[in-house]
């Protein structure tokens, strides 16, 4: 007898394994969408400078009000880092929580199907 005959059932069970995996990674399909849209927000300077940024830190808004021109440049200049950061670091968090929430259920679903196979 060959190793061939136990090929069938073990490919069986590959496909459902393959199966129940799929259906455990849907949701990280969907995470992709919902990082896309993720934006931080933060602002400084009683609200004269308004900055939005993606995780990564990159801005996609920045909005300086012309009265935030009288601070002078240097504390204009703080005030913008001040914004950008607070931005990135809101952005970084809803990202975080957004990655654990949806992540954590399909890595102890991947742990025990490792320990089961075991």
């Amino acid at each position: 007898m060959t190793r061939d005959d136990d090929a069938p059932g073990l490919s069986d069970e590959l496909k459902r394994m393959v199966q129940e995996f799929g259906a455990r990674v849907q949701p990280l399909e969907e995470l992709q969408h919902e990082v896309a849209g993720i934006r931080g927000r933060g602002e400084a300077a009683g609200g004269l400078v308004k900055v939005e940024a993606l995780p990564g830190g990159g801005l996609t808004s920045l909005v300086i009000e012309s009265r935030a021109l009288r601070l002078g440049s240097e504390a204009l200049a703080e005030a913008i880092l001040e914004a950008v950061n607070q931005a990135s670091g809101d952005a970084t968090r809803a990202m975080s929580e957004l990655v654990n929430g949806t992540t954590s259920p399909i890595f102890a679903e991947a742990r025990r199907l490792l320990e089961e196979r075991r």
